[in-house]
């Protein structure tokens, strides 16, 4: 479980870092340039990402509570949005023009929806951690930015784009997650 809650703990410092920090983010751009310091950023996410994995995986899960739901329609739903709001950051529509951090917004429904489903100590520490990590970041990011200005024009194209990524990418999810996580995400 260390393992895991080092690789939670690398992950959240890193990206909140320039929310908390942004004038040692700037420093650190100035003497290292933008490049280096995105690939740093980069290189300690993807570590961050394997030892959360390799945690995972070597963790022993305890049971903590019972979960309220079962795999099923509800959590899917969560997790469907949630990816449909990750995917319309990137884009210049409606949902990210209104939604201030459609990102994180995302993030906390993919975590709730697993924290429903799962109610091990493992699934505690990664969902709970990305719901809290994405909370935080959403008011860290809001003090860093402070009051929004006009909201920029929306295009509806773009928010059709990240309904299909979406749906898509929940698609592929969904027909791997058993695979790759050994849990099917619908009662079977």
């Amino acid at each position: 479980m260390a393992l895991l809650a080092a690789g939670m703990t690398l992950w959240i410092l890193v990206h909140m870092f320039p929310a908390y920090a942004p004038g040692r983010r700037d420093i650190m751009v100035e003497r290292l340039g933008e490049n280096p310091y995105k690939g740093i950023f980069s290189l300690l996410s993807l570590l961050a990402i394997v030892m959360i994995v390799f945690g995972w995986k070597h963790a022993v899960p305890t049971a903590i509570y019972a979960p309220p739901l079962m795999p099923g329609i509800i959590p899917s739903l969560l997790v469907l949005v949630g990816l449909i709001l990750f995917f319309a950051s990137q884009m210049g529509g409606h949902l990210k023009r209104v939604l201030r951090h459609p990102q994180m917004l995302g993030t906390i429904l993919w975590a709730i929806a697993h924290l429903l489903t799962n109610g091990d100590s493992r699934s505690v520490l990664v969902f709970g951690g990305f719901a809290a990590w994405a909370v935080l970041e959403i008011v860290l990011c809001n003090r860093r930015d402070g009051p929004r200005g006009e909201l920029p024009a929306a295009a509806a194209k773009a928010d059709v784009i990240a309904v299909v990524v979406g749906v898509a990418v929940f698609g592929l999810v969904g027909h791997f997650h058993l695979w790759l996580f050994g849990v099917s995400p619908l009662p079977i």
